[in-house]
């Protein structure tokens, strides 16, 4: 599924968590290709390569703030910042997230608690906070949470992102039921397995708890998928696009797989 060119988001403005690499860059490209104004949000206090690209080639369109969705004053202060530069949100693609994995028995607090202060407290809290804001602003937005096809099953080395990405299907539903008198739409998108430079992590810790040669396991799942292959940014970047855009005006509470047919519902 590919953006292309185009005005399907036209003066739209938007906020993307975890925007300097990977499936945050791809998205905010797709979203500045198809006339958006972008706020990018990751952690560094510099905009990453991908990023300044972006900076470089949409200028007066897109803006780097750095932020931790881990603190409930830096959301605020980036979600100001996107307000200020370009005018009330309409679209968040709430994106940011870690992964980790251990066996189930060694599988320690530590762990736990990285895990869900990112990729569940901090993306209900920038998603509640967006909507608090399209709610005062009387916008008729689109919010985009990221899961994954780990949010739909449970695996024997990764329990804690498996529950954090389910966290984010079910806060996804209730979240559009609560803002559906708002005129407000929330959905997700679920990847599949996405070649992004976070494989490379994900690869050496199976590697460890497999014991498997460096690139077996990425090899493993790529073959694995009913396409025959991992997806790319681009794949996820064509999905978000349609479901901020007018052509998904009637779809609310869905969790969008995109993973070349992995998981079938």
């Amino acid at each position: 599924m590919s953006a292309g060119g185009g005005s399907r988001l036209q003066n739209r403005r938007a906020l993307l968590t975890g925007a300097a690499s990977g499936i945050g860059a791809a998205v905010a490209k797709a979203y500045l290709d198809q006339g958006a104004f972008c706020t990018l949000v990751d952690l560094a206090a510099d905009p990453s390569p991908q990023a300044a690209e972006l900076l470089a080639a949409f200028p007066g369109r897109a803006q780097y703030v750095a932020g931790d969705v881990r603190r409930m004053g830096d959301i605020d202060r980036f979600i100001t910042q996107a307000e200020e530069r370009f005018g009330p949100i309409d679209i968040l693609f709430n994106n940011a997230g870690l992964f980790d994995l251990a066996p189930l028995l060694e599988s320690d607090e530590a762990m736990f608690d990285k895990l869900f202060a990112v990729n569940v407290k901090g993306a209900f809290f920038v998603m509640q906070k967006v909507l608090a804001h399209m709610v005062e602003n009387r916008t008729r937005g689109a919010v985009i949470n990221l899961s994954s096809q780990a949010g739909r099953r449970g695996e024997a080395l990764v329990a804690h992102y498996c529950a954090t990405k389910a966290a984010m299907i079910s806060y996804t539903q209730s979240a559009a039921l609560a803002m559906a008198p708002h005129g407000i739409r929330v959905n997700a998108i679920a990847p599949g397995v996405i070649d992004t430079p976070m494989w490379k992590h994900v690869d050496a810790l199976f590697a460890k708890y497999e014991n498997l040669s460096l690139g077996e396991k990425k090899r493993q799942v790529g073959e694995a998928v009913p396409l025959g292959y991992m997806g790319a940014p681009s794949d996820i970047a064509g999905a978000a696009v349609f479901l901020a855009s007018d052509e998904a005006s009637y779809i609310t509470a869905q969790v969008l797989n995109v993973d070349g047919g992995n998981v079938m519902s």
